[in-house]
């Protein structure tokens, strides 16, 4: 392939696969490969139908386009990638007429605007659950200054010091929640940005989950240590992370399996900005899966599919990643669960 054509393909926000005589890759570009979450030198020479899980609608579209010697448009394919990430795209197969014979796919999803009004109402949603959240912490810090000095009452009139050391963890207890109302009443901008590493956030996540849950829970790394750093919130972003991973592992009962995978993305687009790279992080487990009544409101407060849940998780997981400039979104079924978070690299 000519250096210019490679270049000009390089940089194209579509997806575009070249194909060889025998319908096997000979060129993805990087939009391509951030679509299908595959490296391209990996697929170079195999047969692009082994690729995906389901790929019939796309072998009919190809055969169509060889035998009419004319470009076809499949307006609504529909392909599963080994992420098991379902994508809905419009795919053009044109057959190449160059000095070889082969075909050039070029591949559109289909749910862009709807993919944007989705973030739009997540950054609407994010607005109402932080004031929301806002509200109820300046509630909560009222009664925990007085419980904190009835209990510090209390035990100067307790006799016997055994005793005392019930009402230290009152006070302990109570001083907690209001750091944590204090965090929540923080405003915006001071989260406290700084270079940090991905892979250390789900590491630590991962240690304090295997400790709280020893006994058959399982956690997998799938990780790119290629990844440069981020600039963010490193305690936010930990917050973040051990939220959806201790969500997994409870609708699980500690008993399955859950995948940490990190990847790069290119030429993404995260709150109507354009990014050249951004740092995918997915959390997916083998659990039962939402709730279907669950879907629509999963990030808002005070929703929680565990009776003694508070609901409070991912709203905060939204809201955190938020203020990175970046998008949570998730994919649910029975027997898989993945979690997706974007934060856009600098």
């Amino acid at each position: 392939m000519p250096d210019f054509t490679r270049l000009t393909l390089e940089h194209l926000d579509t997806a575009v696969i070249l194909l060889d005589e025998a319908s096997r890759v000979s060129y993805l570009n990087p939009a391509a490969e951030n679509m299908f979450d595959v490296s391209g030198k990996s697929l170079l020479g195999h047969a692009l139908l082994t690729i995906f899980a389901e790929a019939a609608q796309l072998d009919e579209a190809m055969q169509r386009a060889l035998h009419n010697n004319d470009s076809y448009i499949e307006h609504d394919l529909t392909l599963t990638t080994h992420t098991h990430n379902k994508l809905h795209l419009r795919c053009t197969v044109t057959p190449l007429r160059l000095e070889r014979s082969g075909l050039l796919l070029e591949f559109h999803t289909v749910d862009r605007s709807l993919k944007l009004a989705r973030e739009e109402q997540m950054l609407d949603q994010t607005q109402a659950n932080r004031l929301l959240l806002r509200n109820l912490a300046h509630e909560i810090k009222n009664p925990l200054g007085g419980i904190r000095g009835a209990a510090q009452l209390l035990e100067q009139e307790l006799e016997k010091p055994e005793l005392h050391e019930y009402t230290q963890v009152i006070i302990q207890e109570a001083d907690r929640l209001r750091a944590l109302m204090e965090n929540l009443l923080t405003p915006q901008g001071h989260v406290q940005h700084s270079a940090l590493n991905i892979h250390e956030v789900l590491e630590r996540v991962r240690s304090v989950m295997l400790a709280e849950m020893p006994k058959g829970l399982i956690i997998q790394r799938d990780y790119d240590t290629s990844l440069p750093d981020l600039i963010g919130d490193k305690e936010r972003l930990i917050q973040v992370m051990f939220n959806l991973v201790r969500n997994a592992a409870q609708a699980m009962h500690g008993q399955g399996k859950i995948t940490l995978r990190t990847r790069i993305a290119r030429q993404v687009t995260l709150i109507k900005q354009h990014h050249r790279l951004a740092v995918m992080v997915q959390i997916a487990d083998n659990g039962p899966g939402i709730p279907a009544e669950l879907k629509d409101k999963i990030f808002y407060p005070l929703v929680s599919g565990r009776a003694d849940g508070h609901g409070l998780g991912l709203t905060l997981a939204q809201d955190f990643i938020s203020q990175h400039h970046g998008t949570i979104e998730f994919e649910s079924e029975p027997g898989y669960t993945c979690f997706t978070v974007m934060l856009p690299l600098p």
